[in-house]
């Protein structure tokens, strides 16, 4: 269980990683892909927080696991990450011709769930 768990939290990161570098970059550019018009109505300081916070947590999951320098951390990331989640669903599902983009949320948000629960009561440090 150790191993999926370690395997979950590397692709996990390593998605969160790029999807907060993307958001990061785009903040205050104009946005061509339709699916991605979400972030145009977020004003470019929020937006490079949301990056910001999306690669720190995706690094969260992968670093301190890996390096054994304060594992908890990995517990701390996985858990904001999920709540992260729920705060996208939530403001997709407010906005016309985004509910596709809950799904994506609902799915990153269950395995940071999952990786939160299996560090925390399945398999802890």
């Amino acid at each position: 269980m150790d191993t999926a768990l370690f395997i979950l939290q590397v692709v996990l990161g390593l998605a969160f990683v790029g999807l907060g570098l993307m958001h990061a970059r785009a903040a205050g550019r104009p946005v061509t892909n339709p699916k991605m018009a979400w972030m145009e109505a977020v004003p470019t300081p929020y937006l490079r927080t949301i990056g910001t916070l999306e690669v720190l947590g995706g690094l969260g999951l992968i670093l301190p696991w890996i390096t054994g320098i304060a594992p908890w951390l990995t517990v701390l990331a996985a858990g904001c990450l999920a709540l992260l989640m729920v705060a996208a669903a939530i403001f997709h599902s407010r906005r016309i011709g985004e509910r596709p983009n809950i799904v994506v949320d609902a799915i990153l948000g269950l395995l940071a769930l999952i990786v939160f629960i299996g560090r925390v009561w399945v398999a802890p440090f």
